[in-house]
Protein backbone atom coordinates (compact mmCIF):
# COMPACT_ATOMS: atom_id res chain seq x y z
CA UNK A 1 0.00 0.00 0.00
CA UNK A 2 1.42 3.12 -0.87
CA UNK A 3 0.43 6.58 1.58
CA UNK A 4 0.30 9.43 -0.06
CA UNK A 5 -0.01 12.37 2.12
CA UNK A 6 -3.44 14.20 2.53
CA UNK A 7 -2.48 17.33 4.08
CA UNK A 8 -4.79 20.05 2.01
CA UNK A 9 -2.16 20.65 -1.12
CA UNK A 10 -4.04 20.05 -4.04
CA UNK A 11 -6.73 17.71 -5.81
CA UNK A 12 -5.13 13.91 -5.59
CA UNK A 13 -7.82 12.58 -6.55
CA UNK A 14 -6.48 11.64 -10.03
CA UNK A 15 -3.11 10.52 -8.88
CA UNK A 16 -5.35 7.78 -6.28
CA UNK A 17 -6.76 7.14 -9.50
CA UNK A 18 -3.41 6.71 -12.05
CA UNK A 19 -2.37 4.66 -9.04
CA UNK A 20 -5.46 2.15 -9.38
CA UNK A 21 -4.91 1.98 -13.07
CA UNK A 22 -1.94 0.33 -12.99
CA UNK A 23 -2.75 -1.88 -10.06
CA UNK A 24 -0.93 0.11 -7.23
CA UNK A 25 -3.20 0.11 -3.74
CA UNK A 26 -3.08 3.60 -2.39
CA UNK A 27 -4.65 5.29 0.92
CA UNK A 28 -4.81 9.04 1.46
CA UNK A 29 -4.32 9.49 4.96
CA UNK A 30 -2.25 11.83 7.91
CA UNK A 31 -1.90 9.03 10.43
CA UNK A 32 1.67 8.35 11.23
CA UNK A 33 0.95 5.10 11.58
CA UNK A 34 -0.41 4.13 7.85
CA UNK A 35 2.36 5.96 6.55
CA UNK A 36 4.50 4.08 8.81
CA UNK A 37 2.70 0.59 7.91
CA UNK A 38 2.67 1.64 4.11
CA UNK A 39 4.99 0.27 1.67
CA UNK A 40 5.98 3.29 -0.05
CA UNK A 41 4.90 7.60 0.42
CA UNK A 42 3.77 9.89 -2.02
CA UNK A 43 4.14 13.47 -0.85
CA UNK A 44 1.82 15.35 -3.42
CA UNK A 45 1.42 19.12 -3.55
CA UNK A 46 0.27 22.17 -5.55
CA UNK A 47 0.41 25.78 -4.18
CA UNK A 48 2.87 27.54 -2.07
CA UNK A 49 6.06 26.24 -0.78
CA UNK A 50 5.76 28.19 3.10
CA UNK A 51 2.23 27.00 3.54
CA UNK A 52 2.44 22.98 2.46
CA UNK A 53 5.66 23.18 5.30
CA UNK A 54 3.42 24.68 7.37
CA UNK A 55 0.67 22.12 7.04
CA UNK A 56 3.23 19.16 7.30
CA UNK A 57 4.68 20.92 10.58
CA UNK A 58 1.10 21.41 12.37
CA UNK A 59 -0.21 17.20 11.47
CA UNK A 60 3.53 16.43 12.81
CA UNK A 61 4.35 14.92 9.36
CA UNK A 62 7.52 16.34 8.81
CA UNK A 63 9.06 13.88 11.30
CA UNK A 64 7.09 10.88 10.44
CA UNK A 65 8.67 11.49 6.69
CA UNK A 66 11.99 12.24 7.80
CA UNK A 67 12.01 8.49 9.87
CA UNK A 68 10.57 6.72 7.18
CA UNK A 69 13.19 8.33 4.40
CA UNK A 70 15.73 7.08 6.87
CA UNK A 71 14.31 3.55 7.00
CA UNK A 72 14.86 3.77 3.25
CA UNK A 73 11.13 3.76 2.37
CA UNK A 74 10.98 4.42 -1.22
CA UNK A 75 9.36 8.38 -0.98
CA UNK A 76 8.35 10.34 -4.21
CA UNK A 77 7.20 13.96 -3.98
CA UNK A 78 5.26 15.57 -6.94
CA UNK A 79 5.28 19.15 -8.68
CA UNK A 80 5.91 21.17 -5.01
CA UNK A 81 6.27 18.10 -3.29
CA UNK A 82 9.75 17.43 -5.02
CA UNK A 83 10.62 21.18 -3.85
CA UNK A 84 9.56 20.27 -0.13
CA UNK A 85 12.04 17.22 -0.01
CA UNK A 86 15.00 20.03 -0.69
CA UNK A 87 16.82 22.54 2.15
CA UNK A 88 15.79 25.94 1.05
CA UNK A 89 13.28 27.66 -1.18
CA UNK A 90 13.09 31.62 -2.21
CA UNK A 91 9.82 31.66 -2.75
CA UNK A 92 8.31 35.14 -1.37
CA UNK A 93 10.85 34.93 1.27
CA UNK A 94 13.50 32.07 2.54
CA UNK A 95 11.55 28.86 3.77
CA UNK A 96 13.45 25.91 5.07
CA UNK A 97 11.97 22.48 3.81
CA UNK A 98 12.23 18.65 4.79
CA UNK A 99 16.03 18.38 3.99
CA UNK A 100 16.11 15.30 2.60
CA UNK A 101 17.88 16.23 -0.24
CA UNK A 102 20.28 18.90 -0.76
CA UNK A 103 19.85 21.94 -2.80
CA UNK A 104 17.67 24.88 -3.41
CA UNK A 105 14.58 26.25 -4.98
CA UNK A 106 14.14 29.59 -7.23
CA UNK A 107 11.46 30.93 -9.67
CA UNK A 108 11.83 30.58 -12.92
CA UNK A 109 13.81 32.28 -15.42
CA UNK A 110 12.38 35.41 -16.56
CA UNK A 111 13.16 35.15 -20.17
CA UNK A 112 10.28 32.41 -20.46
CA UNK A 113 6.66 33.02 -19.73
CA UNK A 114 6.05 31.96 -16.10
CA UNK A 115 4.25 29.54 -14.88
CA UNK A 116 5.91 26.98 -16.98
CA UNK A 117 2.68 25.38 -17.98
CA UNK A 118 1.87 22.71 -20.77
CA UNK A 119 3.83 19.45 -21.70
CA UNK A 120 7.30 19.52 -22.49
CA UNK A 121 9.85 16.38 -22.84
CA UNK A 122 12.26 15.02 -21.25
CA UNK A 123 15.74 14.43 -21.44
CA UNK A 124 17.78 11.72 -19.39
CA UNK A 125 20.79 11.71 -17.90
CA UNK A 126 20.96 8.22 -16.07
CA UNK A 127 20.02 4.46 -16.60
CA UNK A 128 17.62 4.35 -13.62
CA UNK A 129 14.91 1.73 -13.35
CA UNK A 130 12.36 4.47 -12.54
CA UNK A 131 13.05 5.16 -16.68
CA UNK A 132 12.00 1.94 -17.71
CA UNK A 133 10.33 1.96 -21.09
CA UNK A 134 10.09 6.08 -20.96
CA UNK A 135 12.09 6.99 -23.68
CA UNK A 136 14.51 10.09 -24.59
CA UNK A 137 12.09 12.96 -25.55
CA UNK A 138 9.08 11.68 -23.34
CA UNK A 139 6.20 14.54 -23.15
CA UNK A 140 5.22 15.31 -19.77
CA UNK A 141 2.67 18.12 -18.27
CA UNK A 142 4.18 20.46 -16.15
CA UNK A 143 2.33 23.28 -14.16
CA UNK A 144 4.77 25.59 -11.78
CA UNK A 145 6.83 28.62 -11.35
CA UNK A 146 9.69 27.68 -9.08
CA UNK A 147 12.35 24.95 -9.58
CA UNK A 148 15.66 23.41 -8.12
CA UNK A 149 18.22 25.53 -9.26
CA UNK A 150 21.28 24.07 -6.90
CA UNK A 151 21.45 20.34 -6.48
CA UNK A 152 23.57 17.21 -6.86
CA UNK A 153 24.26 16.22 -10.41
CA UNK A 154 24.58 12.76 -9.77
CA UNK A 155 21.09 13.24 -8.45
CA UNK A 156 19.81 14.23 -12.04
CA UNK A 157 17.88 11.64 -13.52
CA UNK A 158 15.96 13.76 -16.50
CA UNK A 159 15.52 17.24 -17.00
CA UNK A 160 13.41 19.40 -19.48
CA UNK A 161 14.55 22.42 -20.79
CA UNK A 162 12.64 25.77 -19.78
CA UNK A 163 14.51 29.49 -19.78
CA UNK A 164 17.23 26.55 -18.93
CA UNK A 165 17.68 23.33 -17.30
CA UNK A 166 14.58 22.44 -15.29
CA UNK A 167 15.62 19.12 -13.32
CA UNK A 168 12.28 17.43 -13.50
CA UNK A 169 13.27 13.53 -12.44
CA UNK A 170 15.98 13.04 -9.43
CA UNK A 171 16.76 10.29 -7.52
CA UNK A 172 19.00 9.85 -3.98
CA UNK A 173 18.48 6.32 -3.32
CA UNK A 174 15.03 5.82 -1.99
CA UNK A 175 14.23 9.44 -2.58
CA UNK A 176 12.58 10.75 -5.91
CA UNK A 177 11.00 13.97 -6.81
CA UNK A 178 9.25 14.47 -9.87
CA UNK A 179 8.42 18.18 -10.92
CA UNK A 180 5.67 17.57 -13.13
CA UNK A 181 2.57 15.45 -12.78
CA UNK A 182 2.69 11.82 -13.70
CA UNK A 183 -1.09 11.45 -13.12
CA UNK A 184 -1.79 14.24 -15.82
CA UNK A 185 1.03 12.65 -18.20
CA UNK A 186 -1.23 10.07 -20.24
CA UNK A 187 0.47 6.77 -20.62
CA UNK A 188 4.34 7.74 -20.13
CA UNK A 189 3.08 8.90 -16.66
CA UNK A 190 1.73 5.91 -15.72
CA UNK A 191 4.14 4.30 -16.82
CA UNK A 192 6.46 6.14 -14.51
CA UNK A 193 3.80 5.59 -11.72
CA UNK A 194 3.98 2.37 -12.03
CA UNK A 195 8.11 2.30 -12.12
CA UNK A 196 7.89 3.80 -8.67
CA UNK A 197 5.06 0.82 -7.73
CA UNK A 198 8.27 -1.51 -8.85
CA UNK A 199 10.27 -0.37 -6.24
CA UNK A 200 8.37 -1.14 -3.41
CA UNK A 201 9.29 -3.85 -1.42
Amino acid sequence: MIAIIDYGAGNIKSLQFGLTNVGLESRLTTDPDVIRQSDGIILPGVGAFRDAMDALINLNLDGVLKEEAANNKPLLGICLGMQLLYETSYEDGEWYGLGLLHGEIGRINDSVKVPHMGWNTLHHHTNSALLNDIPENTYVYFVHSYALKTYNPDELVSSASYGGTVPAIVQKDNLIGMQFHPEKSGTMGLQLLKNFGAMLS
